[in-house]
């Protein structure tokens, strides 16, 4: 395994939810990247500094084959995301409770068990899990909704942390605000959909489920979830966990920023394996030290008070020249034509009178050489 990756660089990663301790705030999440033990304790040796497990029901799954591909052709297209059509853990319950928590505890991480769905199903099945050890238990109301009756059969049924994952076509605030007396923390998001994707050389579904339907999850899911988690830390004091779109460290500080204690990963492993956690925690740290934190903690929910108050910036963007490396992005993303390069001479300038200050040559510079006041 890797070593303690609550300190990569000077600050502090280690955080605190519910109790448990976690060497640093990412996670796994439910799907087929943590589908059964041995594939946790990987993404433990990855970097995790926590361990969400497959969503186990009371029979297993029957997942349709093809269950997954990219939002588009092409290799560039699988970094936005990917469409899945998964379900729950294929593996029996009995499988789990007889080997595979087992074996993700072996880790010496804390251990999410993941389970749904209606209420009858969870209080059948959720004490035998904490029976097995693990730390905490999250349920998905992505396919059934009934937040409230089912957080009160399993915090009936189990003494120990409960977290509910919310789905992003809900209204995330108030169904959580109505679960906050119930559960320990509020996890968000599920994947998005229904959506779907035709393989243009065979005019088929890229997925193999009913109707070629799935969800999507991935990058492009990030502005999504990051609403999402905005809203639920801001009518919620319980902790709040992020999930949908994180594949750096530095979609990890926005949505800690947003009010995230954690964040969860999982399509990101799937792209790229299970080193993506501990590269994850190694932006995270570079962040942290670069902006002068001594803790991840100290920047959660520091842009909450921006959302209420608004943005209003003045235009033309001021240009940092040392940083600038005339790459010639920003006046191609400048639908005003107000930005002036020459990349011969190496002169930049930017036009005030036709500039409208709508910022995209701030966002697409990467660099961080153009700023607006």
């Amino acid at each position: 395994m890797l070593g303690d990756s609550s300190q990569i660089g000077m600050a502090d990663l280690r955080i605190e939810i519910a109790g448990m301790r976690f060497r640093n705030p990412v996670f796994t999440a439910a799907g087929p990247t943590s589908r059964d033990g041995m594939t946790l304790l990987n993404a433990a040796a990855g970097g995790a500094g926590g361990l969400v497990a497959k969503t186990v029901s009371v029979k297993p799954a029957d997942v349709p084959k093809p269950n997954m591909a990219a939002l588009g052709s092409g290799r560039r297209e699988s970094r936005r995301g990917i469409l899945n059509a998964e379900l729950w853990s294929e593996l029996p319950i009995e499988r789990w409770l007889e080997k595979e928590y087992e074996i993700a505890l072996g880790s010496g991480l804390p251990v999410i068990a993941s389970v749904g769905y209606t209420p009858e199903e969870v209080s059948e099945i959720a004490p035998k899990i904490q029976a097995k050890g693990v730390n905490a238990i999250e349920f998905s109301t992505h396919y059934v909704g009934g937040h409230v009756e089912i957080a009160k059969a399993l915090r009936d049924s189990v003494d120990i942390p409960i977290f509910v994952k919310l789905s992003p076509k809900v209204d995330v605030a108030k169904i959580a605000k109505d679960l906050e007396p119930i559960v320990d923390g509020i996890v968000g998001i599920n994947t998005y959909g229904p959506v779907l994707r035709i393989d243009i050389e065979t005019g088929k579904p890229v997925l193999g489920s009913d109707l070629g339907e799935g969800w999507m999850s991935g990058a492009s899911l990030k502005p999504i979830a990051m609403r999402c988690i905005a809203d639920i830390a801001r009518s919620v004091s319980k902790p709040v966990i992020a999930v949908g779109g994180v594949t750096t460290g530095e979609d990890a500080i926005e949505f800690m920023m947003a009010g995230a204690s954690a964040v969860e990963v999982c399509t990101a492993a799937i792209l790229q394996g299970d080193t993506v956690y501990g590269q994850i925690v190694g932006e995270m740290g570079k962040w942290l030290d670069e902006h002068g934190y001594d803790s991840v903690n100290a920047i959660r929910g520091t842009a909450l008070k921006h959302l209420d108050k608004g943005v209003k910036l003045k235009p033309p963007p001021k240009v940092d020249l040392e940083k600038c490396t005339r790459c010639g992005l920003c006046p191609k993303s400048c639908v005003y034509h107000a930005i002036n390069l020459d990349k011969g001479k190496g002169t930049f300038s930017i036009d005030s009178e036709k500039c409208e200050g709508c910022g995209m040559c701030v966002s697409v510079c990467p660099y961080f050489a153009l700023s607006l006041e």
